[in-house]
């Protein structure tokens, strides 16, 4: 079976990883920005070589398996290495993958993860000190395992020059367009982006993708009931004496229950709601910004919009446009 390698390009080399189990889209996202020939554009693009830690047919989503002849030497001797995510969060990487990644790095490698891949880059060590992304869902883990990296779960990508991470899947496309953009300017981007029909620069972070927490039961049940009643009533003006007096607690002590039974205060907490809270107007309605900032409790429209753009990395206006539903 002929080996899987696209190199159509006589640009900058790319090698990305194969491993068992993996979605067949993260991998995608990589061969569409990096292997698609691009004559067009006339420059020397990528040329792109697909790797896994052993050759052979490697076994991915669906019951399908795609197989290549090249292994972690390969892999390692690009100019451009991606990790497109790893099998287990839970379980460490082979110390092949480890050594294959330093040595990626060490000889001046730019090494890129996307999703889950982070793991396999600070395993290496080569997130140590350094601010980090992965999808939402594993940014608590990943900070838990390695301690020494800054874990950023709000933004779409991090660009740290020689080594780069991504949040989840479909993030990694922003960070492949970045990296042509990087590579060849803003202009080259722009064209392959509307290519692939797709924004050249996506606004915001995760945060816009993370489901509201649902509250749940505590062991503190009158902080519990008084967070519902903020819930129902987050368009009136609402202080910590407010919730303090619906828990029957004075309001030192409201603080202290309330922070053990969060993690947070309570004018934090109530931010971020009445910021959700608002979501659903910017996406299904047509009422204005200063009338949704005063519907969720804001005492003022630029309140609101400083509140909004610090939790979603993104203007209320740009977050329309992006969700609203058509």
């Amino acid at each position: 079976m002929a080996a899987v390698r696209l190199d159509t390009g006589t640009g900058k080399t790319v090698s990305v990883l194969l491993y068992h189990g993996m979605s067949s889209f993260e991998l995608g996202i990589v061969t569409e920005v990096f292997g698609l020939p691009r004559p067009e554009l006339d420059v020397d693009w990528y040329r792109l070589t697909i790797c896994a830690e052993r050759p052979g047919s490697v076994p991915v989503l669906g019951g399908a398996a795609i197989h290549t002849h090249h292994g972690l030497d390969t892999f390692s001797a690009a100019d451009l290495v991606i990790v497109p995510g790893v099998s287990d969060v839970h379980r460490d990487c082979s110390p092949e993958l480890v050594a294959a990644l330093r040595r990626a790095h060490d000889r001046g490698a730019r090494v890129v993860s996307i999703c889950s891949g982070a793991f396999a880059l600070a395993a290496a060590g080569l997130l140590d000190g350094r601010r980090a992304t992965t999808h939402w869902q594993y940014a608590a883990e990943l900070a838990r395992r390695f301690p020494r990296v800054e874990v950023d779960a709000d933004v779409l990508y991090v660009d740290g020059d020689d080594v780069l991470t991504s949040a989840g899947s479909a993030a990694g496309l922003d960070l492949c367009l970045h990296l042509v953009r990087r590579d060849y300017g803003p202009t080259i981007a722009t064209m392959v982006a509307r290519r692939l029909v797709v924004p050249p620069h996506r606004e915001g972070g995760q945060a816009q993708f993370i489901e509201t927490p649902v509250l749940t039961d505590t062991a503190d049940e009158a902080v519990t009931r008084s967070m519902t009643w903020a819930l129902v009533h987050l368009a009136e003006p609402i202080t910590v004496e407010t919730l303090a007096r619906r828990a029957n607690m004075s309001s030192r002590t409201y603080l202290r229950r309330f922070t053990k039974v969060t993690g947070t205060s309570p004018i934090r907490w109530l931010i971020g709601q009445r910021v959700h809270a608002s979501l659903p107007m910017l996406e299904k309605t047509s009422r204005s910004i200063d009338e949704i900032a005063a519907s969720v409790g804001f005492d003022s429209t630029v309140s609101y919009r400083q509140h909004f753009a610090r939790a979603m990395r993104t203007p209320p206006s740009a977050y329309r446009r992006a969700f609203r539903a058509v």
